[in-house]
Formats: C-alpha cells, structure tokens, sequence
C-alpha cells in the first residue's frame, strides 16, 4: 500500500498535536493539583449508618475555620437536609449512597460529584461569600428526583 507523502506530513502533524495538547493537559492537573475524586475509600451501602464516620452525618469543626461535612443522599433526600457554615471556612465533603446513584451538586459553586453505593466521594471547598446555597441532586435517581434538595447558609 502507497501513502501519498502528503498524508504522512498530516498524519505527523496530528500525532504531534495530540501529543502536544495531551502534555499540556497533564502538566496543568498534576501542577495546579487537580485530579478525579478517587472513590476508592468503600462502605457496605447496606450498613452506612452503622460505619463511621457516616454513624455521626452533619457538620464537624476540624481545625481552625475548617470543617469536615459527612452526608448520606438516598432516595429524595440528604441526611442532613440543612447546613450552615461560617464565611470563609474550607470544608470538606465526604459523601456517600445508601441505595442508587445520585449527584451532589453546590448550585453556583464548583462542587458537583456523584454519590455512588458502597463508595465515600470527598471534595474540599472554601466559602469565601455568604449566602444560601442549594444542594441538589443532579443525577436521575427516581421518580422523586426534582424533589430531592437541601440548603447550605454560608453566614
């Protein structure tokens, strides 16, 4: 089989351009310290409420104007439904399903994971504004999906 020179220059032009843009990505993640929330902490899905520190869900003073936020999402609800934190403060969430998958999602702030059963999600956040905020659930769990919520006052 013949490959025109013309293709050979295109098809090294492209092969260097993904490699170029593959590094680019790679650098700027491992630089800035991004990367995908691992998952790889585990529950049993049927005892969550038993295991800590799922045992105690709601918000818990770690440090000074930090904060660690367990939550439990099952079907058309959070555990717990109200949240409020003081302005400024980092927190930290750790997430997880009691039944199927949900999204947790921070309305108008970069928060946004999925809740899947038999595994714990975390993120961290800092609140720098006060303000309400709405938790929701951004993945189709049911027939009671748009009714599952809750609120988040940073004050």
């Amino acid at each position: 089989m013949h490959v025109h020179k013309l293709e050979k220059v295109w098809l090294a032009i492209g092969f260097i351009t993904l490699v170029a843009f593959l590094t680019t990505v790679g650098i700027q993640a491992f630089a800035s310290g991004q990367g995908a929330p691992s998952g790889l902490t585990k529950v049993d899905p049927e005892n969550v409420e038993e295991t800590p520190p799922f045992d105690d869900p709601g918000l818990h003073q770690i440090g000074e104007n930090e904060y660690e936020l367990v939550m439990i999402l099952q079907s058309y609800g959070f555990t717990p439904n109200e949240v409020t934190i003081p302005e400024g403060a980092t927190v930290h969430f750790k997430i997880t399903s009691k039944d199927v998958v949900h999204g947790f999602e921070i309305a108008g702030t970069t928060v946004n994971m999925m809740a899947t059963p038999g595994h714990v999600n975390e993120t961290t956040y800092t609140f720098d504004e006060a303000g309400s905020f709405l938790i929701l659930c951004n993945e189709y769990c049911g027939t009671g999906h748009h009714l599952m919520s809750a609120e988040l006052e940073v004050e």
